[in-house]
């Protein structure tokens, strides 16, 4: 770490020492540079992203109108389901009614979707079935899941896994693949109404031509799975079957139906996930990313070259700009260099470029007003501290004291001891603020706390009067205020708009921060105060004739609180008044957001 940074220090030493010309050339070009990177990054990242985005939406139509055509489909087979149910089994007596040709003519419209239709009762004999066929040695239908799924949840359609059709003999002796769907039905046979299971065996040849008609072509693919997550229709079954395929996004087909990013087949894919609705199967949509952005290495390589071309070029730019700026700046350089050592009577070096022009006569006019601030310092600094003794001078008025420990006695003589005791401590708390070590800065968690105890003597000798509310935001208490800048406005308040208030009057002291400015405010209910007396209260063209503050106060006036904020913080800073009449007063500071340890409670009169 100390190699490290021992490194470092040289190499900022060698380049405070490069001349202004190769650090302008080579700050340029950095930045210039990192910006032209950091464009290339965004509308690489930009173009990445929107051609995602859009696969996205392809997939999600491509599986949305798989998903409408195996729901179609379903329905289709539900259908005759319901058909064979409500038309054929409904409407006859099973033992009496030879109920085969009825359900041939259904069997016979849907046969490229089907296998078979077949009739069952409780015990997994067949009653009827379409096309008629010879049933296997050894049935045992009601051993079959699809059987039993149909007679524990009599109100369900249950679709079943595929499997090759096991009821009939083939004649052709060929093996079909089906997907049974199967629901429990009431048979009347003999007048007798018992359970049975009606089955439709789809042909899942139709559920395979749905997936291979697919738009995908070669880059992509979607297959079916069970709520359970097994593969019901995959395009690779047999790979995977043997092994030769793994089906990576199929831990997709616990997800909730959207579209992901995930690995399939070791490539990265947006997958897409949609539930079809009666089966809780999952349609899963992979369409591999590469596939559509074959052209990112041309983008790559291309955009690459271009940056180096725009490097060089802006290099050879920037070594020209500057070397016209470095010359005049130089000897701008050794003319600062003499004010440097005091001579505020060199001559000013001018010339190069507009800017370095206007420079030069900013930096000649700057030593002018350097002169008159020397002099204006020495006689401002005398203002202020002539204003801030005056300030510390007239801090507490012997009017004030002598209220205030007269109210002390008395309550002493009433044997009122509690109360007493808090007003001796609201005044020493008073006291000790109002000190404050000498300093004219404190921060706003003091001054709200001088407030306090200044509210604490005025609420015993204003009993009932007036209530008070503060409304403070945190993050201003440890700003920096002038000392005794709000108990002068609470002051101004009860004298002038609590006077004849019976309960009825209010104060709030309020501390915001707003346009980066703090904002202390005390706003009370009282009668208001005239517009012409509330224009002149902080005019300082009124000189002596200002109105005075009354003698009952601290004797600290608001236009003192004002010309202290002014000479604390600069002339935009300072006091507001907001007054109507009838209506109360807003008496209202602006200060700038300095936090206090900024100031170290080091500025003293």
């Amino acid at each position: 770490m100390k190699w490290f940074k021992k490194r470092l220090s040289r190499w900022l030493e060698g380049y405070r020492s490069k001349t202004i010309q190769f650090t302008i050339a080579i700050a340029f070009t950095g930045i210039t540079l990192v910006g032209m990177l950091l464009v290339g990054v965004v509308l690489y990242t930009g173009f990445f992203s929107s051609t995602e985005a859009m696969m996205k939406t392809t997939n999600h139509r491509v599986v949305e109108q798989v998903g409408l055509n195996l729901d179609v489909h379903l329905k289709n087979m539900m259908r005759v389901s319901d058909t064979v149910y409500y038309r054929v089994i409904k409407k006859n007596d099973m033992a009496l009614t030879h109920s085969s040709d009825e359900i041939g003519l259904l069997y016979d419209a849907n046969k490229d979707l089907l296998v078979s239709i077949v009739i069952l009762d409780g015990e997994g004999n067949i009653l009827s079935s379409a096309p008629m066929a010879k049933p296997k040695k050894d049935l045992r239908a009601n051993e079959q899941m699809w059987f039993q799924e149909a007679l524990t949840k009599i109100e369900n359609f249950h679709f079943s896994m595929p499997h090759v059709q096991n009821l009939f003999d083939d004649p052709d002796g060929r093996y079909r693949w089906v997907v049974s769907l199967s629901r429990a039905v009431e048979l009347s046979r003999n007048g007798q109404v018992e359970q049975g299971v009606l089955l439709v065996d789809i042909n899942f040849s139709g559920i395979e031509q749905i997936f291979n008609n697919v738009g995908y072509g070669d880059n992509g693919y979607a297959y079916l799975v069970s709520d359970t997550g097994e593969i019901i229709y995959h395009p690779r079954q047999q790979l995977i079957y043997s092994g030769l395929f793994q089906e990576d996004s199929l831990a997709f087909s616990a997800h909730e139906d959207g579209d992901y990013v995930g690995v399939s087949g070791g490539k990265n894919s947006v997958i897409t996930v949609k539930t079809v609705g009666y089966t809780g199967w999952k349609i899963i949509g992979v369409a591999p990313i590469e596939a559509y952005s074959s052209d990112y290495l041309f983008i790559q390589i291309a955009g690459l070259l271009m940056v180096i071309f725009l490097a060089l070029i802006i290099i050879l730019v920037n070594q020209s700009v500057s070397s016209k700026i470095a010359r005049p700046v130089e000897r701008l350089q050794q003319s600062v260099e003499k004010l440097e050592n005091g001579d505020l009577d060199a001559e000013i070096a001018i010339g190069g470029s507009y800017e370095i022009q206007r420079l030069g006569r900013t930096i000649q006019s700057m030593v002018g007003e350097i002169k008159k601030l020397m002099d204006d310092v020495v006689k401002e600094q005398q203002a202020k501290h002539k204003s801030e003794l005056d300030a510390l001078q007239s801090q507490i008025n012997p009017h004030f004291l002598y209220n205030t420990l007269d109210s002390i006695v008395w309550m002493i003589e009433k044997g009122r001891k509690e109360e007493s005791v808090n007003m001796v401590s609201a005044l020493a708390r008073l006291f000790r603020i109002s000190l404050s070590k000498g300093r004219t800065i404190i921060n706003v968690k003091d001054e709200l706390e001088h407030a306090r105890s200044y509210l604490t003597i005025q609420m015993v000798r204003y009993r009932n009067k007036f209530t008070v509310q503060f409304d403070t935001d945190p993050a201003a208490l440890e700003l920096s205020t002038v000392k005794l800048t709000v108990q002068p406005l609470l002051e101004n308040a009860i004298y002038h708009g609590m006077e004849l208030m019976d309960g009825e009057g209010e104060i709030t002291v309020r501390t915001r921060i707003k346009d980066g400015r703090l904002w202390i405010a005390v706003e009370d209910n009282g009668d208001g105060i005239e517009p012409e007396l509330c224009a002149r209260l902080l005019s300082r063209e009124a000189g002596d004739s200002a109105p005075k503050v009354s003698s009952r106060g601290s004797g600290i006036g608001l236009r003192n609180v004002d010309e202290r904020i002014r000479l604390a913080f600069g002339q935009e800073f300072g006091l507001t008044i907001h007054s109507r009449l009838g209506w109360g007063t807003i008496v209202e500071a602006c200060l700038p957001c300095i936090p206090f340890e900024e100031q170290n409670g080091d500025r003293k009169s």
